[in-house]
């Protein structure tokens, strides 16, 4: 996908719009018109997309300090398209779990699963993160309704495939777990009961 770096963006940005009305007001309306234009296409761009593509690949490099500084150069999140919005609080909730900061993260999770996604993979992603926030939370009832959720949705991603396959195989060891549990306490000796324990000799 073609993008243009966000610096060269606000320059031309500037360039269009101011050098736009300089030329307006020294030779008229139509030498203006091409740089003015060109620098509203440009704004209307950067209001609507942000700067979440340029901060989600920092994510990937593992640059969490730069990702955070670039996605704070978005000016609105309100303003963006709904998917950029999504991938925009899913990075401000990945950047809170970087932090250890679950409850932020889970707020921000939430935000972007209430807003309508193109697809099952972002549904997904979501998901998937939320699930790990409650496992690391020991909030194993919300997990599983989590989950319960996300094998509902069509994931098309081979990442999000295998860790689908990772998240199967955590829940298959906790109800294993459980189910000892339970035996556990029913093998328990219960005092107060009609059975008595045989006399010492």
């Amino acid at each position: 996908m073609f993008t243009i770096n966000i610096y060269l963006k606000l320059t031309l940005i500037a360039l269009g719009l101011i050098g736009g009305s300089v030329l307006w007001y020294a030779y008229g309306f139509w030498y203006a018109f091409p740089f003015q234009l060109t620098g509203l296409i440009l704004l209307v761009s950067y209001l609507m997309l942000g700067t979440v593509q340029s901060a989600s690949v920092l994510m990937q490099q593992m640059d969490y300090k730069g990702c955070e500084q670039r996605l704070a150069m978005t000016l609105s999140p309100k303003l963006l398209y709904v998917t950029n919005r999504a991938y925009y609080y899913i990075i401000k909730g990945s950047l809170a779990v970087q932090q250890g900061e679950k409850n932020d993260a889970e707020e921000w999770f939430n935000k972007a699963q209430s807003l309508k996604l193109p697809t099952d993979n972002e549904r997904a992603m979501i998901l998937m993160q939320m699930i790990s926030i409650q496992i690391n939370k020991n909030q194993w009832t919300q997990a599983n309704n989590s989950y319960r959720e996300l094998k509902k949705l069509k994931i098309t991603t081979d990442i999000f495939k295998e860790q689908m396959e990772m998240l199967d195989n955590v829940f298959k060891q906790q109800g294993r777990a459980k189910m000892t549990g339970q035996m556990d306490q029913r093998m328990m000796f219960r005092p107060g009961g009609k059975r008595r324990m045989p006399r010492m000799r």
